[in-house]
């Protein structure tokens, strides 16, 4: 029988310090009871000696040192699941907020994850069609990737992310075994209710398992939040050879509450006051995704973060972009313009993009219209740099054709209706047609017999 304490050393802020406790783990949830009856949950978060710091769920606010007794409980923090999660909301520690019944079942499963051996993986393979153009052309999702989204603050992020949750699917035989799990963090009522009513309104909220945490809860929620979110994607993945395609926002919320923790804690803080092992734990949750041999499912991860003051270089991104295979840039510049979704292509990339599309794929075109693209939208920028020093009536007029080609590309392909669902081959054939605006001549990442085939302009220009 686990041993009840009947006084607290300390209070600080949503921890409470525990001495002279014996056989206690780290991670290990505890149970608290207060005076007047009131229940709260709390997690084992440092363990020196036999002096223990919990934090609480709830926050600590009505605790004293003498009116909570404190029981450990043993074991982590666990989730029971079953395929009735699949059109359910539930708060940051898996409870359910949607006012429907708990989850039973005889299994639970560990918040923390399972331990995958490396070799294990498979090497993600066959794309998922996200319906936005920018996206699937050009930075392909890659079943079993982890493709981040990098925003600001005032972007249409949201936006974007409820798009690609309604619009995402897979080709094929395993065309229905699909589900999303949406885990955010730190969002604001209205913005909770708006990803709520679009899944809805969507018709999509049956595939669709959310996990909420809101701007009020309580931070240390926060933290519990995208592994809850993850452990629901593993079991369904790997449990029921489902392909889950998990989105996580914002993972500057989450980072953020992790500071919170570390300095409450008194840890030496590194860049930015950010803990020294963000990178390890950020690792910990982007590394969740992946397919596994001997399994049919997959995850296939899109975490969100908007970037503090629009640096592409803070600690955030920075640590993210090393663990994850790519990025999608959001441009505030193009936002401005009323361009949705403000996609910047040229910093954008998907490291895994190449091994998903192609002829067996999408189609035979595929790799070579997405180099050309970015080849000659790259020196759109130079043409536009120059256009402003000399005047666009000075330029030539091969200049001139690659500023329409730019102007179209930006207003045409990359944006597109928040509603607008394009297919593979739509987003192909738009392609071309856009790329024709410039001379055969100017296409030189394309093969001839490729030019032959698709090329759309005045074929002796």
């Amino acid at each position: 029988m686990r041993k009840e304490y009947l006084k607290l050393n300390k209070v600080e802020g949503p921890l409470i310090v525990l001495s002279n406790i014996d056989d206690v783990a780290y991670d290990e949830m505890v149970h608290i009871k207060l005076d007047n009856g009131e229940m709260r949950k709390g997690k084992v978060i440092k363990v020196e000696g036999k002096t223990v710091v919990v934090q609480v769920f709830e926050g600590t606010a009505g605790i004293s040192t003498g009116n909570a007794s404190v029981k450990f409980t043993g074991e982590p923090l666990k989730l029971p699941l079953s395929k009735e999660i699949l059109g359910r909301s539930f708060n940051g520690i898996g409870e359910p907020i949607d006012g429907a019944y708990q989850i039973i079942s005889k299994d639970k499963y560990n918040v923390n994850g399972r331990p995958i051996n490396p070799v294990a993986r498979r090497y993600p393979r066959n794309f998922i069609q996200t319906g936005v153009s920018a996206i699937d052309a050009l930075m392909t999702l890659i079943r079993g990737q982890k493709l981040p989204i990098f925003s600001g603050n005032g972007i249409a992020h949201n936006e974007l992310a409820v798009q690609i949750v309604k619009q995402a699917k897979i080709e094929g035989a395993n065309a229905d075994n699909f589900a999303v799990v949406f885990g955010a963090m730190g969002v604001r009522h209205d913005d909770a209710s708006y990803f709520t009513r679009s899944f809805e309104a969507a018709g999509v909220l049956d595939h669709v398992v959310m996990y909420l945490n809101l701007a009020d809860d309580p931070i240390t929620e926060r933290i519990s939040t995208p592994r809850c979110a993850l452990t629901a994607a593993e079991y369904l993945a790997f449990e029921q050879d489902m392909h889950v395609l998990v989105v996580l926002t914002d993972m500057t919320s989450y980072s953020e509450a992790l500071r919170e923790m570390s300095s409450t804690r008194g840890e030496v803080p590194s860049r930015k006051g950010y803990p020294g092992y963000l990178y390890s734990d950020l690792s910990t949750i982007y590394e969740r995704a992946g397919m596994l041999e001997g399994k049919q499912g997959s995850i296939t991860l899109i975490p969100i973060l908007t970037m503090p003051n629009d640096d592409i270089t803070h600690p955030i991104p920075d640590l993210t972009g090393f663990i994850t295979e790519g990025q999608i840039v959001l441009n505030r510049v193009l936002n401005q313009k009323g361009i949705y979704p403000p996609i910047d292509i040229l910093p954008s990339l998907s490291r895994l993009m190449k091994d998903g599309i192609g002829e067996d794929y999408t189609r035979e075109d595929h790799a070579a219209l997405s180099n050309q693209i970015f080849s000659s939208y790259s020196k759109v920028q130079d043409v536009r740099s120059l256009a402003q020093i000399i005047g666009e009536d000075d330029l030539g007029d091969i200049d001139k054709l690659y500023l329409t080609f730019g102007r179209v590309f930006e207003e045409k392909f990359v944006a597109q209706g928040a509603h607008e669902n394009r297919t593979i081959m739509e987003t192909l054939d738009l392609g071309w047609e856009i790329l024709s605006i410039l001379p055969k001549s100017e296409l030189d990442r394309i093969e001839p017999e490729l030019l032959e085939k698709y090329y759309k302009g005045e074929k002796e220009r």
